[in-house]
């Protein structure tokens, strides 16, 4: 299969749920509570089932995780990955920050991503090999060598807490210049587009992450587990340019021995 096809794709397919996302984006609907209490809605749910059509009607044979309603295909060694609003919070609560995420791994690798933000018409999307893009220009990261001049982005203040993480976080805080909650998926390419140095997340979902590793690799940086490993599969991950990774990488490795 055709890598730069399936970047074609998978930008179409985004951009099809991010414009279903906005039908309901500041409107009344409900919003229930799933099994770990993350929020869920009517939006989330519809919007990965047209993404889910799209691709089996364009891709019968490939398999398709996403968050809402699973796996299928798992015999396939290319599969589709898809966080139909990631930031369902920001979404419920009319911020526009919330994004729509497709990700596609060959042989469980990621090969392809795509981060599109319907509600402020952004969309950056990445295939390995093929460079990366900002609304159809190319993009990469801002080279900035020191922590003490660089902006730190989270999602939630309190997860490094629950995560035994609040020491290493502190540490970052303490070295590093500004720090903002412009997060989730939306925070990560802030990075990948040079608006921010560093966006770090203790916890992450195959969906979370599976699309930012290929953009963050072809804007010239990195998507790393807080062990310094190039994954999408360890349950937490930072994106920062190379200069900066070692240094984020040293402050959180070995944090469970502390």
């Amino acid at each position: 299969m055709n890598i730069k096809s399936l970047l074609e794709a998978a930008i179409e397919i985004a951009t099809l749920g991010g414009e279903h996302t906005l039908k309901y984006f500041k409107k009344d609907f409900d919003v229930i509570s799933k099994e770990d209490d993350s929020p869920v809605t009517i939006a989330d749910r519809e919007t990965e089932q047209l993404m889910r059509a799209e691709i089996q009607k364009r891709f019968p044979d490939h398999g398709i995780i996403g968050e809402e309603f699973g796996k299928t295909n798992e015999e396939s060694n290319i599969q589709w990955v898809l966080d139909p609003i990631d930031g369902t919070k920001a979404f419920i609560h009319g911020i526009p920050f919330y994004t729509t995420l497709v990700g596609v791994l060959i042989d469980n690798e990621p090969v392809v991503g795509v981060i599109n933000c319907p509600a402020l018409d952004e969309i950056c999307a990445a295939a390995i090999g093929h460079g990366v893009t900002y609304n159809g220009e190319s993009c990469k990261m801002k080279e900035t060598e020191s922590l003490d001049e660089s902006t730190v982005l989270v999602t939630e203040i309190n997860r490094f807490n629950r995560m035994g993480m609040q020491p290493q976080f502190q540490e970052l805080l303490d070295k590093t210049k500004i720090h903002r909650t412009w997060g989730d998926a939306y925070g990560h390419m802030m990075v990948a587009t040079g608006r921010a140095e560093i966006m770090i997340d203790p916890i992450l979902s195959i969906w979370d992450a599976a699309a930012l590793l290929p953009v963050m690799k072809e804007a010239g940086g990195v998507f790393s587990d807080f062990d310094g490993k190039e994954t999408i599969h360890t349950g937490n991950g930072f994106s920062t340019n190379k200069h900066l990774y070692p240094l984020v990488t040293e402050i959180f490795e070995g944090r469970n021995n502390k």
